[in-house]
């Protein structure tokens, strides 16, 4: 049952696309600001994100910016602003569709399916094995020796991000650029006192490394315990 977060202010078509996609069979959360949409996509688990611009906090322009900066989930922007250029601008910021207001729900369900259908066509990505540790990036869940991680957000995009690149050397910099999204050049601090904290979760320290090594002067990398 595909997961739809619905991000609109409107009480009465957020409740009215709601029920319609409910009963089409979607599994749907709704939300009226921006910020809260945005952290709700940070948490992970949605199939679909069908976000308003007109939003009372911030504009859904700068929302949708905010969610690819976190997240593939694929977002429907629904807007009354018709306009080719803003249309254009939405699609490259990173939409994968709009629709203009007003529209029906039968309009929208459409819209969905055609993006499932295109999501189901493409490559699903296998769970990444190092050892006894499996990191899934389609459901975001890492387990060591069977046992889920506990991991937040950030610390699994890390985790993720080594798993890729098994045996890769991968500067604090690269890190930070990649995973956070800050420029390069930025204090590696951050990146260190997530790297400390995954390597206790992961039943080790820098002392006694057994998947995350340090390489010094150079980075960290991934590897198996008895590599």
């Amino acid at each position: 049952m595909p997961s739809i977060l619905i991000i609109e202010d409107d009480q009465s078509i957020r409740q009215g696309l709601a029920i319609f996609l409910a009963e089409e069979g979607h599994s749907v959360e709704s939300l009226s600001s921006g910020m809260e949409g945005v952290q709700r996509t940070a948490e992970g688990g949605l199939d679909i994100v069908v976000l308003d611009l007109g939003l009372p906090d911030i504009d859904g322009g700068q929302a949708l910016k905010m969610i690819r900066s976190i997240s593939a989930v694929p977002v429907i922007v629904a807007t009354a602003r018709d306009e080719e250029g803003e249309i254009v601008r939405i699609l490259r910021d990173g939409a994968d569709d709009y629709i203009v207001k007003p529209f029906s729900g039968a309009q929208l369900q459409a819209r969905i399916e055609a993006i499932i259908r295109r999501v189901v066509g493409g490559t699903i990505r296998a769970p990444m094995v190092v050892s006894e540790l499996v990191v899934d990036v389609e459901q975001r869940v890492a387990t060591l020796g069977g046992v889920p991680l506990d991991l937040t957000r950030k610390e699994f995009d890390l985790l993720a991000y080594l798993a890729e690149r098994v045996g890769v050397v991968v500067s604090k910099r690269e890190l930070l650029a990649e995973v956070w999204r800050q420029p390069y050049g930025g204090a590696d601090k951050t990146v260190d006192v997530h790297l400390s904290v995954l390597r206790r979760k992961l039943g080790e320290s820098a002392a006694e490394s057994r998947y995350l090594r340090t390489v010094h002067g150079v980075g960290v990398k991934l590897v198996a315990p008895d590599s």
